[in-house]
């Protein structure tokens, strides 16, 4: 599990693809003071497990599954990529819970000028629209947000100048991609709502009712 706050912006060494999968390796230096093999990274939000590591780098082998998922398979040399180790229990959860398993690829749109903060435009599959609320958490290329409009499937969030520093959707350009997780709790519910054997009084009219949806 991860938190949405990224330690450090690594860079793509290399990113070899083949029938199995993809292997990545990324320089990185701040995530490298306890890891270990087979430790969890969050790459642009995908959690990934760690199968080598030097003293400036780390390399993951992303499965064919991952692939289809995320944005990938668009990565090459020199890329910047979000990173973050597996959350701890002895600390604050400053961002939201992200496990780290990504749902679908958004198209970047455009970017708006707020202020000291700038907001983001993303285009979402029709299909994960539902899982996006005004307000709700979600997290871009791993970096925890907060949506701040949600209009069919067209979503947006901001950045202030400080985390644009850190993370790299600072230079995206119209039609990139970034990997989305949406709220992992909406997912959950709307499991147990559409369940044949969901004997709970909650439904969609008790949720609306109370202003939940």
């Amino acid at each position: 599990m991860f938190t949405g706050l990224i330690e450090e912006s690594g860079e793509v060494k290399s990113c070899i693809i083949s029938s199995e999968g993809m292997e990545i390796t990324v320089l990185c230096s701040k995530i490298l003071s306890d890891i270990q093999t087979g430790a969890s990274i969050c790459i642009n939000g995908a959690c990934q497990s760690v199968t080598e590591f030097g003293n400036n780098y780390i390399k993951v082998q992303a499965s064919n599954e991952t692939l289809k998922v995320t944005n990938f398979r668009n990565l090459k040399t020199g890329d910047k990529v979000n990173l973050e180790r597996a959350l701890t229990l002895d600390k604050r959860i400053d961002g939201h819970i992200v496990s780290g398993h990504i749902d679908c690829i958004a198209e970047f749109i455009e970017s708006k000028n707020d202020g000291f903060s700038r907001e983001l435009f993303f285009k979402l599959p029709l299909n994960f629209v539902k899982y996006v609320i005004y307000k709700g958490s979600i997290a871009v290329n791993g970096v925890s947000l907060t949506v701040v409009s949600v209009k069919n499937n067209i979503f947006s969030v901001e950045l202030i100048p400080d985390t644009l520093k850190k993370v790299n959707l600072a230079d995206l350009k119209k039609g990139d991609t970034v990997n989305i997780e949406t709220d992992l709790f909406g997912k959950y519910v709307e499991k147990i709502l559409n369940s044949k054997d969901n004997t709970s009084k909650v439904d969609y009219g008790f949720l609306a009712e109370n202003g939940f949806i």
